[in-house]
């Protein structure tokens, strides 16, 4: 078992107390912390803005996430090299919860779902991800790549749209209605961003595509708006007001400051009302911001354990990311969870300890600091392109379509079910519906895996003459609720036929409650008609369920013998 103790192990800030466990740690591994902090943090700036905007608050919010959200999860957190803030998957539940309770409900309902989390790793139930079939994972993130491309529309072609309603095929609608009024220069800007994305890549630098493709969009719509262009900018869609009651455009330069949540701005503008009412309409959204953030964590961390070779503790994982999304709120921060692109990047960049987590978090808090006139002059169509590769990158189309290609029906029914559910309903539905489809139809195939062959002519294992009338029989497989009655009702057919049975039981590696019951009722079939029942070679588990339950021997009618040699011999004298 010590190979599976990282799911099952629990201790605040188990990361960083493993990276120094050894006392190894250098100026030379700093080095490389620091060079992996600085990259990585460079990468954070316009996704976590984006982001934030995707999630329908202003971007400075996507900034404070990957500050106080990116230092507090890695200082306490279970997974070395995860970086966490604002992700891509949280955006269609958090932007429903803003446009409904507001940028308050949203920040109370975050610190709900860091309650969940600190309670599932309360209960270790980190070692859960093992049960989540890939099929659930690929289609509920495609979904959410659907629903994100989606949303990306009416800035990337510039339509004038004020907001999208709530369900997906109404959001459909009024974007196709308003694409006829599509504003051709915030559209050159959001391709021309586009297209810089997917050619960068092909010069093959250390810089990552997304900031030349920020940088340049931003200058092409600076050139465009000096000729009129009105091209939307973070600077005109977003303000705040300063010290003296004037107001700002685009970002606040200034440090995120501690304030109560529920005090904060409400659906209707006005600060929220904190009650048990608001609390019990946002534990669903706080359980699926968990139930995700539980998800997409940990999966980051099993990607981030087979790029290192190193073992992440999934419980301290989950109490850290619980730590964090508590905190967070506290400082203006919206949702976090490892974010698994810029843990990938992370590694990549030479990152040895979660101190290159914390340095990417000083990394986004000096931007925020010094360069807040600046992010003023990026475009929205620019963060529109952005996100839609994010989006591409998300789904994981080329995982997805494997899939498609060469796995069972069970899972394809699984895949589609978690996609279409995500995109028409919601996530939870969606991996709610898929983990139980996906349960439903392996239990079904085991059920057909499970036989009942009739050996009495198999001379290898039948090596004593079987008086007339008897037969043996013997049955493959776990003999659990949905396979058992099939299996006792097809030798209770032959009751009429012969005067005994022997069943070998060796290949029985499991007898549940149905099982149980479906036997003590073949067993009252024997007794009616008189036929008996010789049962051996019972496994350590069937056993103990028949001793639980208090079977006994029933005379003339059933007996159990521990090996089939002692029960062939036991007929023989019949």
């Amino acid at each position: 078992m010590q190979h599976r103790a990282h799911l099952f192990s629990l201790r605040i800030a188990h990361a960083l107390r493993e990276s120094f466990s050894r006392s190894d740690y250098n100026s030379a591994k700093f080095g490389k912390d620091l060079l992996a902090g600085i990259t990585v943090g460079i990468i954070a700036i316009p996704l976590a803005m984006a982001l934030a905007i995707a999630s329908g608050v202003a971007p400075q919010y996507g900034l404070y996430t990957a500050i106080i959200g990116g230092i507090v999860i890695a200082i306490s957190g279970g997974s070395r090299y995860s970086i966490s803030g604002p992700t891509a998957a949280f955006v269609i539940i958090l932007y429903p919860i803003v446009q409904q309770y507001g940028f308050g409900g949203l920040l109370l309902a975050t610190i709900m779902s860091g309650l969940i989390l600190v309670i599932m790793a309360v209960l270790r139930l980190g070692r859960f991800i093992e049960y989540i079939p890939d099929a659930v994972t690929l289609g509920f993130t495609g979904g959410i790549a659907v629903v994100i491309a989606t949303l990306q529309v009416k800035d990337f072609f510039g339509l004038p749209v004020e907001s999208l309603p709530e369900h997906y095929w109404d959001k459909l609608a009024v974007l196709a209605n308003a694409l006829p009024y599509l504003h051709l220069p915030s559209f050159a800007v959001a391709a021309f961003t586009l297209v810089i994305m997917l050619v960068w890549p092909k010069f093959k630098t250390v810089v990552p595509a997304h900031l030349p493709a920020v940088i340049l969009g931003s200058l092409l719509a600076m050139v465009l708006n000096d000729w009129g262009m009105d091209i939307a900018t973070i600077g005109s869609r977003f303000h705040y007001l300063l010290p003296d009651g004037s107001q700002g455009a685009g970002i606040p330069p200034y440090l995120p400051t501690f304030e109560w949540p529920w005090l904060q701005a409400g659906a209707n503008g006005q600060p929220l009302a904190l009650s048990w009412k608001l609390i019990s309409d946002l534990l669903p959204a706080a359980f699926a911001i968990a139930m995700l953030g539980a998800i997409e964590s940990l999966l980051c961390a099993v990607v981030l354990d087979g790029m290192t070779g190193k073992r992440h503790s999934a419980n301290s994982e989950l109490l850290g990311q619980g730590i964090g999304n508590i905190v967070v709120p506290f400082f203006g921060g919206i949702t976090a969870t490892a974010a698994i692109a810029r843990s990938a990047a992370n590694v990549k960049a030479g990152a040895q300890t979660p101190i290159s987590a914390v340095i990417h978090g000083l990394v986004v808090l000096a931007s925020l600091v010094l360069l807040a006139p600046l992010l003023a002059y990026v475009p929205m169509s620019s963060m529109a392109a952005l996100l839609l590769v994010v989006a591409w990158n998300m789904s994981e189309a080329g995982k997805a379509l494997h899939l498609l290609k060469t796995a069972p029906k069970s899972d394809l029914w699984v895949f589609t079910i978690c996609f279409s559910f995500t995109i028409v309903f919601d996530m939870v539905l969606a991996i709610t519906a898929g983990i139980l489809l996906a349960a439903v139809l392996f239990m079904k195939e085991i059920a057909e895996m499970v036989k009942v062959t009739d050996i009495t002519d198999n001379k290898r294992l039948i090596t004593t003459k079987i008086p007339a009338g008897w037969r043996v029989f013997k049955i493959n497989g776990p003999l659990f609720f949905a396979a058992a009655d099939r299996v006792f009702s097809e030798l209770a057919d032959k009751i009429n036929e012969i005067d005994g049975f022997v069943l070998y039981l060796d290949a029985v590696p499991l007898l549940d409650a149905g099982g149980l019951a479906a036997m003590e009722q073949f067993i009252n079939q024997c007794k009616i008609y008189n036929t008996q029942v010789i049962f051996c070679d019972l496994q350590f588990q069937p056993l103990k369920t028949l001793a639980r339950a208090g079977v006994q021997p029933i005379g003339g009618v059933t007996s159990f013998s521990p090996t089939l040699h002692e029960a062939l011999t036991k007929i023989a004298n019949y």
